[in-house]
């Protein structure tokens, strides 16, 4: 199983940038996948997941109302929206998929990781 993500880069503050996570091995159909990020010396923080099983989403608090997260069965992809960017939205963000159909923001949920991509937002 192989997960890549793609699509981080530098922004400026109230831009957009979509992230896209690809996988193989798995079908995302069946698995629940989350966006996380993380930054030197603090915790990897969940910000969103979808469902496997109906597509449902979850956000946290901080990224509610400007990330979308969505996905493409047929391409096996899922995609982060993440509009009106802030200088704090700037981490290593990295995909998931949890061998569960219900979703989750917590990291020892998650049994296959990609490797992350960059998004700096900044002036």
């Amino acid at each position: 199983v192989q997960l890549q993500a793609s699509g981080g880069g530098l922004v400026q503050p109230e831009g957009s940038l979509t992230l896209s996570c690809a996988a193989s091995g798995l079908t995302f159909e069946n698995y629940a996948v989350g966006w996380f990020r993380q930054v030197p010396g603090k915790e990897r923080e969940g910000v969103s997941s979808i469902k496997g099983f109906d597509g449902s989403t979850f956000y946290s608090n901080s990224v509610e109302g400007r990330f979308t997260i969505s996905r493409d069965i047929a391409a096996n992809t899922v995609t982060l929206q993440m509009n009106s960017l802030k200088p704090e939205d700037t981490a290593l963000y990295f995909c998931a998929a949890r061998n569960n159909r219900w979703y989750s923001v917590k990291t020892n949920d998650y049994d296959y990781w990609g490797q992350g991509t960059l998004v700096t937002v900044s002036s």
